[in-house]
């Protein structure tokens, strides 16, 4: 078997390890096992590029790789878990400027003749990898909440200067694919789709991150496949389609998630009405309890339902409920985890989050499951969430979040909300649960308030 035939035959290895992979990250219990076959699928597809572009010089190379390396092991080990939105967006940021740079840098070394699938591929990556670099690094500052991006930015005319930027990305494109040789043009592209990229993201809110991460996985994903076009790469070409469809297929499912379209996520901010009058009205029967008070409920209590929200990360309180799960599992108490498609900021960020705490993978239930039992439950705990249990879902046709599949602790005997205060959530409008007559308001920071109501339990 010749040379040639090795490295196909590693790439094919190293495709087929790459979907397997992505079949482990389908399931919690399945998940590290696929995130290692994903890893050893890459290591082969790098050693076997390595070794298939007959390189002359390898000291760049190496350097690179030792640079990359150690960075990677330092944000593996530093970041925390409640940080895993943040770094996601950066990876997808990176993977983009990696192909726009790979694309360019092909251009300037062998301009390939006009309108060919090479040429067309080289200024499709410039144009998606800068749309997605410049994006994810905005995404990455409202989900650290930096001052300037922490709010929606909109501006006059907001939409009318995004077609105009993106008509002229393209027009620019389709010059430049005629004329190959002009390499200032493809860079032109990539400053105007980096302003596109921008101006797109900056408008979204933060409770829409979860979809804004997953399609901008997806152009990751699709900015790699087109430079794999480039390069004439296969495995490139395998890997980038598999993120681009997978991202796509998991953008799709937040919007239905949230009952709200796409172009609806990328071109429209949630709108409410001033509140202010309206949370008088709704929070007029509020009930307060302590910690003591809350612990008696699970003298008694045989099925408690957790449902964690962006709350809990903010409070880092995980450990904390892994703790007042075993506590109360001691008791002899079930214990489960409604987990929604959209809490948190980032796809599957309270799932990570609870795995962290060494929750166990059965006890998590998704939304349509756990609300099958809610109705059976004697306790309902919501900690840090609040759009997701918003039962206006339901009953106001004309709110923000109407049709929004929402986990509907209020069927629950008791609820127990945890929260600092009755501020509204994402969406700005009041969340008539905090005042039902089956609700408990538990106002403290989650973490704390996790902490105590451990304490008064041991003591009832």
């Amino acid at each position: 078997m010749d040379r040639e035939a090795i490295i196909t035959l590693a790439y094919l290895v190293a495709s087929v390890l790459f979907i397997l992979g992505i079949k482990g990250l389908t399931h919690p219990r399945s998940a590290v096992r696929g995130n290692l076959i994903g890893a050893l699928g890459m290591l082969i597809a790098v050693i076997a590029t390595l070794v298939h572009q007959s390189i002359l010089e390898y000291h760049w190379i190496v350097i690179g790789l030792i640079i990359g390396t150690v960075i990677g092991a330092v944000l593996a080990l530093k970041v925390r878990m409640t940080a895993m939105p943040q770094m996601v967006a950066l990876l997808n940021g990176f993977g983009g400027a990696a192909s726009l740079l790979v694309a360019g840098a092909e251009l300037i070394r062998t301009p390939p003749p006009a309108f060919s699938d090479v040429v067309i591929a080289t200024y499709a990556s410039g144009l998606i990898g800068a749309v997605t670099f410049w994006g994810s690094l905005l995404a990455f500052a409202k989900l650290e909440e930096y001052k300037a991006f922490r709010q929606p930015i909109r501006y006059p005319l907001l939409q009318p200067i995004n077609a105009v930027l993106g008509i002229l990305a393209l027009v620019m494109c389709a010059i430049g694919i005629s004329q190959p040789e002009s390499v200032g043009l493809y860079w032109a592209v990539v400053f105007v789709a980096s302003v596109l990229g921008v101006t797109l993201v900056n408008p979204i809110g933060g409770a829409d991150m979860p979809v804004v991460i997953a399609l901008l996985n997806s152009y990751s994903g699709l900015a790699a496949a087109a430079t794999g076009f480039v390069l004439g790469n296969a495995v490139l070409i395998i890997s980038g389609s598999l993120v681009g469809a997978s991202g796509v297929i998991l953008t799709n499912i937040m919007c239905k998630a949230m009952n709200r379209s796409m172009t609806n996520v990328l071109f429209g901010v949630l709108q409410a009405e001033d509140t202010s009058t309206k949370q008088d009205d709704v929070y007029r029967n509020v009930k307060g309890a302590a910690a003591e008070e809350i612990a008696m409920l699970f003298d008694t209590a045989q099925r408690v339902v957790i449902v964690p929200g962006y709350g809990m990360a903010v409070a880092q309180a995980q450990h904390a409920v892994r703790d007042l799960y075993q506590l109360l599992e001691s008791r002899g108490i079930e214990v489960l985890f409604g987990i929604h498609p959209v809490a948190g900021r980032m796809p599957g960020h309270m799932n990570v989050l609870l795995a962290e705490a060494e929750i166990p993978y059965d006890r998590l239930k998704e939304l349509d499951e756990i609300n099958s039992i809610l109705s059976e439950t004697d306790v309902a705990i919501v900690l840090g969430a609040n759009d997701v249990v918003n039962p206006v879902a339901k009953t106001d046709p004309k709110s923000p979040i109407a049709g929004m599949p929402i986990i509907e602790v209020d069927k629950a005997k008791t609820v127990v909300v945890i929260k600092r205060s009755l501020s509204p959530g994402f969406a700005n409008i009041p969340n008539p649960l905090f005042a039902a007559d089956n609700t408990l308001m538990f106002f403290a920071d989650g973490k704390r308030a996790v902490l105590d109501l451990i304490a008064a339990i041991k003591e009832s």
